[in-house]
C-alpha cells in the first residue's frame, strides 16, 4: 500500500489497541472519524506476489511498519490464516509491551496520515492499567520512524478501557444520565472481560476489576469442539470469530459448516468470568443501569443477563468503537480545559 506522504498534525488522537481489533478516532474537520482493523501484525513478507499480476490481482490493503528492527505488516486485510504461528496475534498479559503492540498503533497512526500527535489517548484493561500505564508513556512520547518518515508524539494517556464506554454514554444519553447513581460497565473484549462501576465521574476502585477471558476463549471452545467431533485439525480461531460475526457457515475442508450448535454448547464457558463480576460488584441493586460494549458483548450478553436478571442492562450500538469514541472525548476535553 502507498505509504503516506502528507504532514497531519492531531491535537488529540486516540487508539484502543486491543487484543482482537486496533480501533483509532480522531478529528476530521467538524466530524470524528474513526478506523478499524485487526489485531495481527505477522512478520511481513520478502515479496508482494499480487504486484505481478499486471493489474489482474487486487493488492491488499495492509501497510508495512518497522518496530525494533523487525518488519511487521498490519491492516484491514492482512492475513487471519495462520496467523498464531506467524506471531500475528498476542494473547498475553504482557502485550502491551510487545513489539506487536507497537506495530498496531503504529498501522492506526498510519491509516489516518498522522505525522504529528499532541495528545495519544490510549486503552488498557483494568487490572494491567497500573502495570503498565507509565511504560506506554515511555515508550511512546517522543519521536518515531516506523518505515514512512518521522512521527512526533506529545503526552500519552493511558486510560482502563471501560472509562471509553463510560465517556460514550453519558454523551449520548444527556440529561437522561443520572450522576447521583452508580452504573456498571461491562466491557467485553477478545481476551478480557473488563467492568467498572462508577457514580458520576467517579469509579469505585473496590467494585472493579478485569479478568482474562473473553470472546477468544469462547472462539478457542468451537474450535476444540470442532476438533473432538471431525478428529481433524483444529480450525483457526481467527476464522472462527469471522464466520460467527458474519454469521456464516465455517469452510472447514471444503464443507460449509454450521458452527452455530458448537457455539451454542461453547457458551457455558462464558459463565466463570460473569461469577468473577458479580463477586466483585457485590449487590446491585443501587446500579441504575449496566452498559455492556466490547467486541465480545453479544456472545457474552446470555451470561449478564442470567446473572443480573433485575438489572436494567443497555447495549451500546457500535460497542468495537464505544471505548475509543470515549477516549478521543476525554482526550479533547483535557485540551480545551488547558487551553480555558
Amino acid at each position: 500500500m502507498k505509504q503516506h506522504a502528507e504532514h497531519i498534525k492531531h491535537t488529540t488522537f486516540a487508539i484502543d489497541v486491543g487484543y482482537g481489533n486496533t480501533k483509532s478516532a480522531w478529528a476530521q474537520g467538524s466530524e470524528i472519524a474513526m478506523n478499524m482493523f485487526p489485531s495481527l501484525a505477522p512478520l511481513a513478507p520478502n515479496t508482494a506476489l499480487n504486484s505481478f499480476g499486471g493489474g489482474v490481482f487486487k493488492s491488499r490493503n495492509v501497510v508495512t511498519v518497522e518496530v525494533d528492527g523487525a518488519r511487521y505488516q498490519v491492516g484491514p486485510d492482512v492475513s487471519i490464516s495462520g496467523a498464531h504461528v506467524h506471531t500475528g496475534r498476542s494473547l498475553s498479559e504482557d502485550f502491551a509491551a510487545t513489539s506487536n503492540y507497537a506495530a498496531l498503533l503504529a498501522g492506526a497512526l498510519h491509516y489516518a496520515g498522522a505525522r504529528e500527535v499532541e495528545r495519544l489517548v490510549l486503552g488498557l484493561p483494568v487490572h494491567n492499567t497500573q502495570k503498565y500505564a507509565a511504560h506506554l508513556k515511555d515508550r511512546f512520547a517522543g519521536t518515531h520512524d516506523f518505515g514512512w518518515g518521522e512521527i512526533q508524539i506529545g503526552n500519552v494517556l493511558p486510560l482502563p478501557q471501560p472509562l471509553g464506554t463510560l465517556i460514550s454514554y453519558i454523551q449520548q444519553s444527556g440529561k437522561q444520565y443520572d450522576p447521583d447513581n452508580a452504573y456498571l460497565v461491562i466491557d467485553v473484549g477478545y481476551f478480557t472481560t473488563d467492568w467498572v462501576v462508577a457514580r458520576g465521574y467517579t469509579v469505585d476502585d473496590t467494585r472493579s476489576g478485569g479478568v482474562p477471558g473473553g470472546a477468544a476463549r469462547v472462539y478457542q471452545q468451537v474450535a476444540s469442539l470442532i476438533t473432538a467431533d471431525r478428529g481433524q485439525p483444529d480450525a483457526g480461531i481467527e476464522r472462527i470469530d469471522k464466520a460467527i460475526r458474519e454469521s456464516k457457515p465455517l469452510v472447514y475442508f471444503g464443507e460449509d459448516l454450521d458452527i452455530g450448535p458448537y457455539l451454542s454448547e461453547a457458551l457455558a464457558i462464558t459463565q466463570q468470568p460473569v461469577k468473577e463480576i458479580q463477586t466483585r460488584v457485590g449487590r446491585t441493586d443501587d446500579l441504575r443501569a449496566i452498559i455492556l460494549t466490547g467486541g465480545g458483548a453479544q456472545i457474552y450478553a446470555p451470561a449478564i443477563r442470567a446473572a443480573f436478571p433485575l438489572n436494567v442492562i443497555h447495549m451500546m450500538d457500535a460497542p468495537c468503537f464505544a471505548n475509543v469514541r470515549g477516549f478521543y472525548a476525554i482526550g479533547a476535553a483535557r485540551h480545551a480545559n488547558r487551553k480555558a
